[in-house]
């Protein structure tokens, strides 16, 4: 797998263990904000991250071993899992997925505006978050 496509997949996904800002050339900006184990659920953590997608941005196929609750802060997005409608996120919508989601549509509305959101993802203590998917 390159590199690029590498840094794509971790569109929405950033390990705690990932530097505090990634991003390449016309690639999705991500800073992981916070990581949390929560000890009243035993085994579970929560990480937020920041995402900006850059204009014409659309990520890769994927899913999550987590629950994701996306919330938009500036720009649109559009968003759609397996099965569900395409649906636009503005500033000041939210957006969710489940841990069994495929996560078939990720991109920026806009092809000449960035588009900015948090993300909240609550997972297994340890696990990967982000699956290659068909």
């Amino acid at each position: 797998m390159s590199i690029r496509k590498h840094t794509a997949i971790m569109l929405l996904m950033v390990l705690p263990l990932v530097a505090p800002s990634v991003h390449a050339a016309d690639d999705a900006a991500v800073t992981p904000l916070m990581s949390k184990e929560l000890p009243d659920y035993p085994g579970k953590e929560a990480l937020m991250i920041l995402v900006e997608y850059p204009p014409g941005y659309a990520g890769p196929i994927h899913r999550h071993n987590a629950h994701a609750f996306v919330y938009v802060l500036q720009g649109s997005i559009v968003m759609q899992v397996r099965g569900g409608k395409e649906v636009t996120v503005a500033p000041g919508q939210t957006f969710y997925e489940g841990p069994n989601d495929v996560h078939t549509v990720g991109r920026n509305a806009s092809p000449t505006e960035p588009a900015t959101f948090t993300v909240l993802l609550l997972k297994e203590k340890g696990a990967e978050v982000v699956l290659p998917a068909e």
